[in-house]
C-alpha cells in the first residue's frame, strides 16, 4: 500500500498504524500479521493521518531490532519488506508482512495472530487444537505441476480483481502477481495455493477439492431412504476455487427459490434463506476448509427445514464456538486473500457475523454451528422450517424464531424477544407472544417485568391448528 492510499484507511485485520517506532510492538505486529493473512504496518503515521516526524528515517534500525526478537527467524522468501512512501505533509514507512506456512513468535512474549485489530496471544506449546497444522500446506510445491496447469483465462480474471480491489495504482505484472498471491515458488513452481487458485483442474492434484450439494426429500438421510429415494439431486462442483465459489451459489440459488412474481417490470423472488447468509457459509467453507484432509470434499446438504454445510476441518488455531463471532483467524491465508480480491470476501473476517445478520434480518432461527473436530458443520434453518411442518401455518417467521430461541436457551422473555426482532413494533411481539399462547404452543409464567415464555409440554391438536 503506497502513498495517499494509505488516507482514509482504518486499522483492520491487514492494516495497523505505529505512530512512533518502537521494536517490541513492531515485532508483535509483525508476527500477527505473518501467522494470519498477512498485512501492512504504517510507521511514523496514525489512523488520522498525523504525521509524527523523524519517525520513518529511524525506522531501519528499529526493525532489524524486531526482525531478531522473531524466533524462528523469517525464512529469505518471507522476509517483510519495508519502504518509505510520501505522503502530502512527509514520509512515513511501511512493512509489507507476508503470511508465512509456519508458526513465528516474538522471544520472551509467544506467539501472536491478527484479530480484527488485535493482536491476540496464541497458547504457548501448543501448535494447534486437535493435532491439526497451524497453517494449511498451501506454500507447498505440488510435485509434478508446471505452470502449464495454472489456467491463463482464470489468472488474467484474477489480475482484473486485483487491480480494482487492490491498493490504488499498484500493477503488477503476471509473474510478481502470482508470486504475491503465493502461487509460485521463488522458483517458480506452482504451490497448492497456486493449484487451488488458478489450477485447470485442481482436483486431478488433490482428489479432495471441490464441493457435492445433494437435496435430499424430507428432514434427514434416514427419512429420505424410508422413502426409497436418497436423493433427489446431486451436483460436484469442481475447478479452481473461484469457479467453485460461481457455481456452487448457481445450483444453490436454484434450490433455494420458493416462488418468483413480477411486480410492475421487476422480478422478485422469494428464497428459502437470505441469499447473503447462504453465499457467505459457501465462500467460509471454500476458503477455510482443511485441504490437508483427504478422501473429503465439502459437502452442502439440503433437506427440507435446513440446509447443512459441512467443511472438512474442526476449527483453526485459537478459534472455538464460544468465540466465533469475535475472533478471527485463517488456516488458509493465502487462499483467502485470493477470494477477497476475487471479491467474494467483502471484508476479512466479517463472514460469520454477515451469516448471522443475514438469518436475522429475515427472522430466521440462528445459524447453528458444530464442530466434530473432523468437520465444522453450519446448520442454517430455512423459511419451511421443521416448525412449520409441525405445527403447519400457526406461526410467522418471527414466532418461528422465538420458537428456536426457546428450544435453545429453554425460555424467551419481551427483551430477548425484541433483540431477536429489532426491526418490529414492542406491540406487535407481544402480539405475537400472546398468539402463541392462546394457541396453546406457549406457557406464560410470571407477571409484568418477570414474565418468560415456555413451550407447552402438549402440542397443539388438529383442533387448535384450526383457530
Amino acid at each position: 500500500m503506497k502513498g495517499r492510499a494509505l488516507l482514509g484507511q482504518k486499522r483492520g485485520p491487514m492494516l495497523e498504524f505505529l505512530p512512533e517506532p518502537e521494536a517490541t510492538e513492531l515485532a508483535k505486529v509483525i508476527v500477527a500479521f505473518a501467522n494470519g493473512i498477512g498485512g501492512t504496518v504504517v510507521v511514523g503515521m496514525d489512523e488520522q493521518g498525523r504525521i509524527y516526524a523523524d519517525s520513518a528515517e529511524v525506522l531501519e534500525p528499529v526493525m532489524e531490532r524486531a526482525l531478531l526478537m522473531v524466533a524462528p527467524p523469517f525464512r529469505t522468501d518471507d522476509l517483510p519488506e519495508w519502504s518509505v512512501a510520501e505522503m502530502p505533509t512527509g514520509q512515513v514507512a511501511t512493512v509489507a508482512v507476508k503470511p508465512t506456512s509456519y508458526r513465528v513468535a516474538v522471544e520472551g512474549l509467544g506467539a501472536f495472530v491478527r484479530s480484527g485489530t488485535l493482536n491476540v496471544p496464541l497458547e504457548p506449546g501448543q501448535p494447534s487444537r486437535a493435532g491439526q497444522r497451524v497453517v494449511s500446506f498451501e506454500d507447498d510445491v505440488v510435485p509434478g505441476a508446471t505452470l502449464d496447469d495454472l489456467d491463463d483465462q482464470v489468472i488474467a480474471d484474477y489480475e482484473r480483481k486485483h487491480q480494482e480491489s487492490g491498493p490504488r495504482g499498484e500493477v503488477l505484472g503476471r509473474d510478481e502477481l502470482l508470486r504475491e498471491a503465493g502461487a509460485v515458488d521463488s522458483a517458480g513452481q506452482p504451490t497448492t495455493a497456486g493449484i487451488l487458485l488458478f489450477g485447470k483442474h485442481p482436483h486431478r492434484f488433490f482428489p479432495q477439492v471441490g464441493v457435492v450439494i445433494v437435496r435430499y426429500k424430507g428432514t434427514s438421510v434416514r427419512e429420505a431412504v424410508a422413502a426409497s429415494e436418497t436423493y433427489t439431486r446431486r451436483v460436484e462442483v469442481l475447478g479452481p476455487l473461484a469457479r467453485q465459489v460461481e457455481r456452487a451459489w448457481e445450483i444453490l440459488h436454484e434450490e433455494i427459490q420458493l416462488q418468483s412474481s413480477i411486480e410492475g417490470l421487476e422480478r422478485r423472488e422469494t428464497l428459502l434463506y437470505p441469499a447473503s447468509a447462504v453465499r457467505e457459509a459457501v465462500v467460509n467453507a471454500i476458503a477455510h476448509r482443511d485441504y490437508a484432509i483427504t478422501g473429503q470434499r465439502i459437502e452442502v446438504r439440503l433437506f427440507d427445514d435446513r440446509m447443512e454445510i459441512m467443511s472438512p476441518g474442526g476449527l483453526p488455531g485459537h478459534i472455538t464456538i464460544d468465540n466465533i463471532r469475535d475472533e478471527h483467524y485463517s488456516r488458509n491465508p493465502r487462499l483467502v486473500r485470493g477470494l477477497y480480491y476475487w471479491r467474494y470476501i467483502e471484508e476479512l473476517g466479517q463472514g460469520v457475523d454477515i451469516i448471522y445478520a443475514a438469518m436475522r434480518a429475515d427472522h430466521h432461527p440462528e445459524p447453528v454451528f458444530q464442530d466434530t473436530r473432523r468437520n465444522l458443520i453450519l446448520t442454517l434453518y430455512n423459511a419451511v422450517s421443521s416448525l412449520t411442518l409441525r405445527y403447519g401455518d400457526m406461526l410467522n417467521p418471527r414466532q418461528e424464531a422465538a420458537i428456536h430461541w426457546i428450544e435453545t436457551h429453554e425460555r424467551i422473555n419481551n427483551r430477548e424477544y425484541r433483540e431477536l426482532c429489532p426491526d418490529v413494533t414492542p406491540e406487535t411481539l407481544r402480539l405475537d407472544l400472546r398468539d402463541m399462547v392462546e394457541k396453546g404452543i406457549l406457557l406464560q409464567v410470571g407477571s409484568k417485568r418477570g414474565t418468560y415464555y415456555i413451550l407447552k409440554a402438549v402440542r397443539p391438536t388438529p383442533a387448535d391448528r384450526r383457530r
